[in-house]
């Protein structure tokens, strides 16, 4: 399975790293009126791998009827594409963003959209808002939400005596035990987990990133005590490696080569159909007595660029299909894959997220959902992710390894702020 959508989770904190723009062409449209009678509006968009995703935004923008809006859908680099045509004038009036990030938001690339979530901003997902949201002000809407979780097998646990893991120390304990000849007790992903679990275990331990303030949030002895039980689960060879397909696609698990699997929620139809109703799922379980379960979730938002000769227009755009068309928000979220509407209400009402795993994963995302924060920036990102990555599979000290990731990211917390 190729969908895009997850990259965003699977990727880490979205950078904004500034590179050659390739194939951006010269026809914005923003000179002159819109056979509509109102302005050129250009709107981009990255490449989607489901299909009929295309098609279904170019109808949603030849529906509005107060702009001509042309849909460039860009292959390639997106994050990449898009950072750089900021920069100029032949970048998009309207497009979505895998943040905005924070360069984008200081460079004042991206304009305001406050206004436009006025009377509905409590309705969007908080947790997928929240990196949205810097000095006070909204500067990207919400477009759909992407989570992961823990699928686990029924059968095979039922078989071995397991209850569904809802602390770290029993998924542990419950990975060595469903561990045999044929069948891995848990598949992380090919690199053990390192890539994929990113901050989720220390959210799981009652940490985060970022605090609210701006500090690092895992200067905390909880933290090396977490990252060394998902080490364990490593050390006991409770792990799939290996898998012909890695973590986003759900293979592994649907063909029984492990009985619990790290995935997201685009897998839900692919397991559904594959195993009907053996099998079940859960946010990743919490670690201590300040632990909670843990849901990492992402969402690409609408922006209007600064550099937009007709932002107006373009923020008037964006309300009438992000803000007041609930159909599209709908349509977009379920025809083509398989996500969550990033309004609540949406969420709570659509048919196909009322009943079983799928209902299960919503509450998850509304009730234990996190995202990267905004300050969480890609050099923050690497030196964490190398750090992860030497403890789980190669057994360095959580502790010592911790302290220099503490020491690198509140330096770089410090640096951003300055800014």
């Amino acid at each position: 399975m190729t969908i895009s959508r997850r990259g965003l989770l699977a990727t880490g904190a979205a950078g904004s790293a500034l590179g050659l723009l390739s194939a951006c062409g010269s026809n914005t449209g923003r000179d002159g009126g819109g056979s509509k009678g109102g302005p050129k509006l250009s709107q981009w968009y990255h490449q989607y791998g489901e299909q009929g995703t295309e098609q279904a935004v170019k109808k949603y923008a030849a529906a509005y009827d107060r702009a001509s809006v042309t849909v460039q859908w860009r292959p390639g680099n997106y994050d990449q594409q898009t950072a750089a045509a900021l920069l100029t004038d032949s970048g998009p009036d309207v497009f979505e963003v895998n943040g905005p990030s924070l360069d984008m938001i200081q460079g004042k690339q991206v304009a305001d959209v406050t206004d436009l979530l006025k009377g509905v901003e409590d309705d969007f997902n908080q947790a997928v808002l929240a990196p949205k949201r810097y000095d006070g002000k909204i500067w990207g809407i919400p477009q759909v939400i992407d989570m992961q979780m823990l699928f686990y097998r029924k059968s095979l646990l039922d078989d071995a005596g397991v209850r569904p893991p809802a602390t770290l120390d029993e998924l542990v304990d419950a990975a060595r035990k469903l561990t045999t000849k044929k069948v891995k007790g848990l598949f992380l992903g090919n690199d053990a987990g390192a890539g994929v679990l990113g901050g989720t275990p220390l959210y799981a331990a009652g940490l985060s990133l970022v605090t609210e303030d701006g500090a690092v949030g895992f200067d905390d002895p909880a933290a090396a005590r977490t990252l060394g039980k998902v080490r364990q689960l490593y050390a006991d060879k409770s792990l799939l490696l290996g898998a012909p397909a890695d973590w986003s696609d759900p293979s592994a698990f649907t063909q029984g080569l492990t009985a619990m699997q790290w995935s997201g929620l685009w897998a839900l139809p692919a397991v559904q159909k594959a195993l009907g109703d053996d099998f079940g799922v859960l946010p990743f379980p919490k670690d201590g007595a300040q632990g909670k379960p843990s849901v990492p979730v992402g969402a690409y938002a609408a922006a209007v660029s600064t550099r937009s000769k007709h932002q107006q227009a373009g923020k008037d755009y964006l309300k009438w299909l992000w803000v007041e068309h609930t159909d599209y928000q709908e349509d977009f979220a379920l025809s083509y894959g398989f996500h969550i509407p990033a309004r609540i209400s949406l969420a709570k009402k659509a048919a196909a997220l009322r009943k079983g795993a799928a209902a299960d994963a919503v509450r998850y995302t509304t009730d234990h959902g996190y995202a990267q924060p905004l300050l969480w920036t890609p050099a923050a990102q690497t030196a964490y992710q190398d750090a992860l990555n030497r403890i789980i599979k190669s057994g360095a000290n959580p502790d010592s390894e911790l302290k220099k990731v503490v020491r690198k990211v509140s330096a770089e917390l410090d640096r951003v702020k300055k800014k």
